[in-house]
């Protein structure tokens, strides 16, 4: 995300050039991190579920399906994403447009 931003930095410079309030900025950035969060979750969650009776045959004591480490794991996993994307996005919305316009 950080390199989306910093590829972006000219768009958002003149976003907040036109009067675009900080959140709006923060909140359009959050939005691209939890877009790839859902398409990962909707991808990883149906094959864990598909290769869990595989994965339990390989490993000794591992249960195919269980609630509570699946659950476990898709809150950790947002957790990091999120937390992940606030540093990007709140540095994009303290960009500075008259740099930002400059930059290239």
């Amino acid at each position: 995300m950080a390199f989306v931003v910093a590829r972006r930095k000219k768009e958002l410079g003149i976003r907040l050039a036109l009067g675009a309030q900080r959140g709006l900025i923060v909140w359009s950035v959050m939005r691209e991190v939890l877009l790839l969060l859902l398409v990962g979750l909707a991808v990883g969650v149906p094959t864990a579920i598909g290769l869990g009776r595989f994965v339990s045959a390989q490993l000794y004591g591992i249960q195919p399906h269980d609630p509570w480490i699946a659950g476990s794991t898709v809150l950790l996993l947002t957790l990091v994403s999120a937390a992940a994307g606030l540093i990007p996005a709140h540095r994009a919305s303290r960009i500075d447009p008259i740099l930002a316009l400059r930059y290239e």
